[in-house]
């Protein structure tokens, strides 16, 4: 009676998908990650010659002017009169506030002259116009 000899099965595990399984999980947290974005009033630039960086961030006040005139101050609606004492408490807390003032090239500058007038009545008179790069 032969006995018949038995090929040694090697014990592993299955890599072939492998890569299918890493290109999943990377779509996956692709989708399901949330991107944080500046949710104030929408807003177009406009392009300046020289760009100046701004190193500390705390000392920002952002206000957001837009296409149609209103008036945002670190994602809050106010209008030029309120503008004037909110700035003022924001004077008080911090004496070295630069205030980054980014109004729409398409808002009326009426507006923005009385945005500017109010930073100057509060105090503010550290002012920063954003503009977006000019493209080259």
């Amino acid at each position: 009676m032969a006995f018949e000899r038995r090929a040694k099965v090697e014990i592993g595990i299955p890599t072939a998908s492998m890569a299918d399984i890493a290109f999943l999980l990377l779509i996956f947290f692709m989708v399901s990650t949330t991107f944080v974005r500046y949710r104030g009033l929408p807003v177009v630039l406009p392009e300046a010659e020289k760009v100046q960086k701004i190193e500390t961030r705390r000392n920002i006040v952002h206000i957001w002017i837009s296409a149609d005139g209103k008036i945002s101050v670190d994602d809050m609606l106010m209008g030029p009169d309120v503008l004037v004492t909110t700035m003022s408490e924001k004077m008080r807390e911090n004496p070295r506030v630069i205030v980054s003032l980014r109004a729409d090239e398409r808002a009326p500058y009426g507006r923005v002259s009385e945005v500017i007038q109010a930073l100057r009545r509060a105090g503010a008179l550290r002012v920063n116009f954003a503009t977006r790069r000019e493209r080259r």
